[in-house]
């Protein structure tokens, strides 16, 4: 039901980054879819959100998520939302007990802590919020509330893999633009292929870059796994309409 990282292993710290297993929901969206845009019935999209919530050993009410944008805007909840979410593809805590939720279905989640100021975030990078620079507004969220970036810990979790990231005729170029090193995470194009992008090599990069002081990408691929993620692009190519989105999580124990 879930994937962890080694390098966010740490006292007083729970995390997840959730597969679409151990849920309730069927069909396209079988079956822990905790997507609540995703089209699917919201009984069942809010049970698979507790039962989440409950593996981590928080109430339901205490998952935390955004509507995300694909931008770099940054929240910062300090207990459950009391109105609609914000529109932010970030979030950063430093309180017990409330979790950080990230929804993907290809793009990169990563999930911050800093052991020493008890400091976590939660991102959501799709190509534009990682090139835009999401990561680095999230660790600069996080330092505002004390946290040093050279203790920063980071996990970059399950999203599509550069075998299978086809990309159009735009790409390369917003990235070439940024820095033409940025060349490697693209292979090359080909008569008749397009570039593929490496998108979790990308944002490790861009953290490395930023001066965390760890961070890893975990080599799985939500395009190829079918059995155990969701993928928008594999909806896409299928012709399905809709799709489920999978959750990653974390949160400060209290």
């Amino acid at each position: 039901m879930i994937v962890e990282s080694q390098t966010l292993a740490a006292p007083g710290l729970r995390h997840a980054f959730f597969t679409r297993g151990g849920g309730v929901s069927d069909g396209i969206y079988a079956s822990l879819n905790c997507g609540m845009g995703s089209g699917d019935d919201m009984a069942r999209v809010r049970e698979n959100r507790s039962r989440a919530a409950r593996s981590l050993g928080l109430p339901d009410t205490n998952l935390c998520t955004v509507y995300q944008v694909h931008g770099i805007a940054v929240a910062e909840p300090t207990g459950p939302w009391t109105a609609e979410p914000p529109r932010a593809d970030a979030m950063v805590t430093r309180t017990p007990g409330v979790a950080l939720g990230i929804l993907t279905a290809d793009c990169a989640p990563i999930l911050f802590h800093d052991a020493d100021a008890g400091v976590i975030g939660a991102a959501h990078a799709g190509w534009k919020g990682a090139l835009g620079g999401v990561a680095e507004a999230t660790v600069a969220a996080m330092e505002a509330l004390g946290a040093k970036r050279d203790r920063i810990a980071a996990a970059v979790g399950p999203c599509i893999a550069q075998v299978s990231y086809e990309v159009g005729p735009d790409f390369p170029a917003p990235f070439l633009d940024q820095s033409s090193d940025n060349a490697r995470f693209f292979t090359p194009a080909r008569a008749g292929t397009r570039p593929r992008f490496d998108l979790a090599g990308y944002v490790l990069s861009r953290l490395t870059a930023a001066g965390i002081g760890r961070a890893e990408a975990l080599p799985i691929d939500t395009y190829a796994a079918e059995d155990r993620f969701y993928s928008f692009r594999r909806a896409t190519h299928r012709g399905e309409p809709v799709y489920g989105r999978q959750l990653s999580a974390i949160a400060l124990e209290k």
